[in-house]
């Protein structure tokens, strides 16, 4: 029997990217749920083996413009509550703090987008994110929001522009801010779906960004899944 993988997705083009391959190598049945139209509500603390919280272009504290929020902080507040294996990416890291009750806020150093090196902690360094190193790769970094580290996690990166970019809560819960799960192609289609946040963002380019894509994205493919692999198997 095959263990069930459920991800919350946001946007259509922010997906599970390379980490279905592994999920799948590793006997995972991945299912999706689209955030603003599957309904939420009540949906169980244990309804799958694992869960993915994905990313999207709006603030994890927006809940009085996009409702389903509401219902999306209640299953992953209840999730963490029963130590239920979860990662959050990007605004799935940002909703997962704010269920643990830290804040979530637009950042004061300005929009990070683009590819840059973690900063692992000592504990990053032991974790399975000693595969996202700054020496062995640069990761994606797309978000304008980020949070404070909730009471009882533990920090596992920063970046050079923000400090907070990782933590995990046990071998259970692990929240990303950055995007280790994209792949090349994939970010094609970021390049359409984020267009006007591109065009609306100083020194920062399609071009650019494609350039930068096809020098790092085979790369951070490679040690995402690594890091991915890792953390799946000390659950």
């Amino acid at each position: 029997m095959s263990k069930q993988a459920l991800a919350i997705r946001h946007v259509a083009f922010e997906d599970a990217g390379s980490f279905a391959a592994v999920l799948e190598q590793r006997g995972y049945t991945l299912r999706y749920l689209e955030a603003g139209y599957d309904d939420l509500r009540g949906l169980a603390a244990r309804a799958a083996d694992l869960v993915l919280i994905l990313g999207g272009p709006i603030g994890a504290y927006e809940e009085d413009s996009y409702p389903f929020l509401r219902d999306e902080l209640d299953f992953i507040a209840r999730r963490l509550a029963a130590q239920q294996p979860i990662v959050g990416i990007c605004l799935g890291a940002q909703l997962m703090a704010r269920a643990l009750g830290a804040p979530v806020f637009p950042g004061r150093n300005g929009k990070e987008i683009g590819w840059a090196p973690l900063q692992l902690t000592a504990a990053g360094q032991a974790s399975a994110l000693r595969h996202l190193a700054a020496e062995l790769t640069p990761v994606l970094h797309w978000h304008g929001d980020t949070f404070d580290i909730p009471a009882g996690a533990e920090r596992l990166a920063g970046s050079s522009q923000y400090p907070n970019q990782a933590f995990a809560i046990g071998h259970h819960a692990l929240a990303l801010q950055f995007h280790p799960e994209v792949t090349a192609a994939g970010l094609e289609r970021w390049f359409i779906g984020h267009a006007c946040e591109i065009g609306a963002t100083p020194d920062i380019s399609v071009t650019q960004l494609r350039a930068a894509t096809a020098r790092w994205a085979a790369g951070l493919q490679s040690q995402g899944q690594q890091m991915f692999g890792a953390w799946l198997e000390q659950l």
